[in-house]
């Protein structure tokens, strides 16, 4: 744990313990400050350092508000002193307000990747048009800014000049920087490496990606989860109860036994030391924190700490196809010449044909010929078809006419062999589509296209099904791209053809059959999905607003591997709260057992307690690091 080593007020109250402990000591060995400098001189401590937990102590007795733990501890200072024990007094309360400053080191520690981007992202902006610097909330949508190498880009927008390499790995943990080119989108608070770019902004500052990142991820601590709502409900409970209990540790022996006054009062207020629940309060937030700047570093962007809890328990994953498993973008799969036609020559012949075409079949078809190394053919007299193909002249292949487009369309001009056919009925079996090509005569060949499967898919869904998780595929396309997809990347349960509605309703019944369910797509048709699962998660969300907005855990970056290490966090981080948990009241039940037999030590009971929410808080950080 990262301790503020440099803050005065932390290092005074470090430097108040040792000498409150020094003097503590030298009262076991039966050495004190002579009377009457004794309650003074610690009361002087008492007050310089704990005033606020007495303050507030005495306002909560005044609300009568039981619940307070600083009522808790001002009741045994003040015991303390009465028994004429005032080096005690004085280790209660330094001891217990280093255990509440440690508490906030802990969350400060947990919040601090965040809180450096925020000091740290840019305030102002150098706008074109005045060469002058301006802060960035006053500047509008489509001004023209620049930003010279190694400084932050300070608003989200589109690149109109200039080339560079950006690292983006404040909003998608992505540690390798991106190339970027004019016209390519770039996000506020990532950092221009090399190059000098004038950028024309598409957001203002407060609706810029990183800003929804900063705003959401403090947000996150209101979303508390579900252990921390009850061990802060138990808390309030448990904390008068223990007043009530540390009371009629006095009162029967004192009272009905006629047992020593003193000694009986000292448990009581050993007991009240004790029981004082930070240990149990503190161990929640701080994993959870911890945890969800874990994720955060690694381009994860979960809402609160109830997600990142419902996560541990999910029993089933329902995975949209595209853009989740798949890229979302067309790749040339297959190049089948026939009739003698070459492969180079059917590639950049139909090509040509489609260079004035915007469809992204036919801007794969071009990318293919290009990382062939060849030349789409020029063409004219270019005619689309809508719904069907195209048809052009070539004028490098003796002024051919080309068709490019379905079988269908292929058919109506062209005489098609049964060998054809079964080329593009076997291609539409693997869940491919077809591009069949003629050159006037009969079929010329046929070029067959898939959805491009990501490379991590394959592994992440292993991890999943490994983890006795159910991965389910939910997709709007047709039932054999979406079963050989699946076939491909292991999933069993597959539903195609499915509308938003439909996605939704398949989530219901899979909360039916499951229980606890999440939800993974791009957040835009998937909304309706994200909002019914247990859990939402929206792939690759970097610039999407209503993928931030909708999801419950955003993925700013393309990874399905994150899924699994999520879901492996969360259960991590559930097992974590438990242990401090069982922890912290196992070794308060023990002093509490001691405290009423009449055995306990005020100086070990303080130690223990300050020793087990140092314990509690060192575990919790340790999250931050898991990999």
């Amino acid at each position: 744990m990262k301790l503020p080593i440099n803050d005065r007020k932390f290092l005074f109250l470090l430097f108040a313990i040792l000498i409150v402990v020094a003097l503590e000591i030298l009262s076991i060995l039966d050495i004190h400050i002579p009377m009457p400098y004794a309650p003074f001189v610690f009361g002087a401590f008492i007050i310089s350092i704990g005033y606020g937990v007495i303050w507030n102590g005495i306002k909560a007795l005044m609300k009568l508000n039981f619940s307070s733990i600083n009522l808790l501890m001002t009741i045994a200072v003040i015991g303390a002193f009465y028994l004429g024990e005032f080096p005690e007094a004085a280790v209660v309360i330094v001891l217990y307000v280093l255990g509440e400053r440690l508490e906030d080191i802990g969350i400060e520690n947990s919040k601090s990747a965040l809180d450096e981007l925020v000091s740290k992202s840019p305030k102002t902006a150098t706008v074109k048009s005045t060469n002058t610097e301006e802060a960035i909330d006053k500047i509008a949508m489509g001004t023209i800014i620049q930003v010279k190498p190694g400084n932050l880009i300070p608003l989200d927008g589109k690149i109109t000049s200039g080339e560079t390499t950006v690292d983006e790995a404040t909003i998608t943990g992505e540690p390798i920087p991106k190339d970027k080119h004019k016209g390519d989108i770039v996000f506020a608070g990532t950092l221009n490496k090399n190059g000098f770019i004038e950028i024309e902004t598409t957001k203002i500052s407060a609706d810029t990606t990183f800003s929804k990142i900063i705003k959401l991820t403090f947000e996150a601590s209101a979303n508390k989860s579900d252990t921390q709502k009850f061990i802060q409900r138990f808390a309030k409970i448990y904390t008068p109860s223990i007043i009530v209990l540390a009371s009629l540790l006095l009162i029967i022996p004192v009272f009905v036994l006629n047992l020593d006054f003193n000694h009986w009062l000292q448990q009581a207020i050993t007991l009240l030391v004790i029981a004082c629940p930070c240990a149990l309060v503190i161990s929640t937030p701080v994993a959870i924190y911890a945890a969800i700047g874990n994720a955060s570093a690694k381009g994860a962007l979960i809402k609160g700490g109830k997600y990142l809890e419902a996560l541990a328990s999910i029993k089933a994953i329902a995975l949209d196809k595209t853009r989740t498993i798949t890229f979302g973008k067309p790749i040339v799969s297959d190049v089948i010449p026939l009739n003698g036609t070459s492969k180079e020559e059917l590639l950049a012949c139909a090509s040509g044909a489609e260079v004035f075409s915007e469809h992204p079949l036919a801007e794969a078809l071009i990318a293919e010929c290009k990382k062939e190394g060849l030349e789409p053919h020029a063409v004219e007299k270019f005619r689309s078809i809508a719904g069907k193909g195209a048809i052009a002249q070539c004028l490098v292949c003796e002024d051919e006419t080309i068709l490019v487009g379905k079988l269908s369309f292929i058919k109506e001009h062209q005489p098609v062999t049964e060998e054809a056919e079964k080329i593009v009925e076997r291609l539409s079996a693997e869940g491919k589509t077809s591009i069949v090509v003629s050159f006037g005569n009969g079929v010329a060949g046929i070029i067959g296209l898939m959805d491009e499967i990501k490379p991590d898919s394959s592994e992440a869904l292993r991890q999943i099904e490994a983890m006795q998780i159910e991965p389910v595929m939910l997709t709007g396309d047709n039932e054999k791209a979406a079963h050989y997809i699946a076939s491909q990347v292991g999933i069993k349960k597959i539903y195609g053809g499915l509308l938003p509605e439909n996605k939704s309703e398949k989530i219901k019944e899979l909360l039916i059959q499951y229980g606890s369910v999440a939800m993974v797509g791009d957040g835009i048709n998937d909304a309706p999905a994200l909002a019914q699962s247990t859990v939402g998660i929206a792939m690759g969300a970097a610039g999407s607003d209503t993928a931030i907005e909708t999801a419950n855990i955003a993925l700013m970056n393309d990874k399905l591997l994150l899924i699994p290490f999520l879901v492996k966090l969360g259960r991590v981080t559930l097992e974590r709260i438990k242990i401090n948990t069982i922890g912290a009241i196992s070794i308060k039940l023990i002093f509490i057992g001691l405290a009423i037999w009449g055995y306990s030590n005020l100086v070990f009971a303080i130690a223990a307690d300050v020793g087990v929410t140092l314990i509690v808080i060192l575990l919790s950080l340790k999250l931050m690091k898991y990999k």
